[in-house]
């Protein structure tokens, strides 16, 4: 059972990120879904620093590839995702964080990044935009 945010220790945090097999440049992708309802609302990338900042902090924080540089959900949309448990798969090469999302997830503005599908042979946007990223500020 997880404990409250913030509260786990840095021997727990260690032993949490020595079973993480982080690629060649140092990152695992992380899935992140709605504790509650079971969505799944993004996959992003995590690294050492990120994954214990999550942890110590009980906030998201993943690793940017574009900027290079750590990304903290909601930094700048204000839409956070507040961790309720982090899980490392049974290869660990991919985590799962079970999250409280706050607001959108996704920088287009719908609940989650996966809203495109094929309807009637073509690739639609299966899911409207809930929030104009462009008032409020991308992350």
């Amino acid at each position: 059972m997880p404990t409250a945010a913030g509260t786990y220790s840095s021997d727990a945090i260690d032993a949490f990120i020595a079973a993480i097999r982080f690629d060649a440049q140092g990152l695992v992708p992380a899935i992140a879904q709605q504790h509650d309802s079971g969505e799944v609302l993004m996959m992003a990338w995590m690294d050492r620093d990120a994954v214990a900042e999550t942890l110590r902090t009980g906030r998201l924080c993943y690793w940017s590839r574009s900027r290079q540089a750590p990304w903290r959900k909601g930094d700048t949309s204000g839409h956070t995702q507040a961790l309720v448990d982090l899980r490392v798969d049974c290869d660990g090469d991919t985590l799962l964080a079970l999250v409280d999302q706050a607001g959108v997830a996704c920088h287009t503005g719908r609940h989650n990044c996966f809203f495109r599908a094929i309807r009637g042979g073509a690739l639609l946007a299966i899911a409207p935009i809930v929030v104009d990223m462009d008032k409020m500020g991308k992350d």
